[in-house]
């Protein structure tokens, strides 16, 4: 399938993409909203300002593709891979990133509140000045992220690996660091 037969169809009314090889292709400011690409084939796609609110991204293939201020409002991207992926100023608020491999992807800027990020592999991951207000961070991987200016506040990051992480100027107020441990740092 190329970029315009899925255009076609999605006007159509069609939905599901599973499986789907896009792989580099040029997507950017595409409207797929509520689109099933479960497996989705897309690494190396500019994505840029792509409309994937509420998409079922999960088990998709996204390494180092380009989704530069995307709209992965409440999207489904458990299970995907996104290392190296730009998601710079990303709208991913509210979105299932639960067991996603983000590492070493640029997530600066990005809005990530009530996020599910439990388990996620965010190792080298660039989330300087990221929204994770009240996101569920549990067992994820931060050994070396860059948090610097990032709002963690009300964050569950209990059994985290925040190892060689930069936190300066986080916020940290009421997030949970410990089982039933709603510790205040600053």
């Amino acid at each position: 399938m190329n970029v315009e037969e899925l255009v076609q169809r999605y006007s159509a009314g069609e939905r599901d993409f599973s499986i789907v090889d896009l792989r580099g292709a040029v997507l950017e400011g595409i409207n797929l909203s509520g689109a099933i690409l479960h497996g989705a084939m897309l690494d190396g796609a500019n994505l840029r300002r792509a409309n994937l609110s509420q998409a079922t991204l999960s088990g998709a293939a996204l390494k180092g593709a380009d989704l530069t201020q995307a709209d992965l409002s409440g999207a489904d991207l458990s299970d995907a891979v996104l290392d190296e992926a730009i998601l710079e100023g990303a709208m991913l608020d509210s979105a299932i990133l639960d067991q996603a491999d983000l590492k070493a992807a640029n997530l600066a800027g990005a809005v990530l509140s009530e996020a599910d990020l439990s388990e996620a592999d965010l190792e080298a991951a660039n989330l300087a000045g990221a929204d994770l207000e009240v996101a569920n961070l549990h067992q994820a991987n931060l050994s070396k992220a860059a948090l610097e200016r990032a709002n963690l506040e009300g964050a569950n990051l209990e059994d985290v690996n925040l190892a060689g992480a930069k936190l300066e100027d986080a916020k940290l107020e009421d997030t949970v660091l410990e089982s039933g441990d709603s510790t205040l740092i600053s």
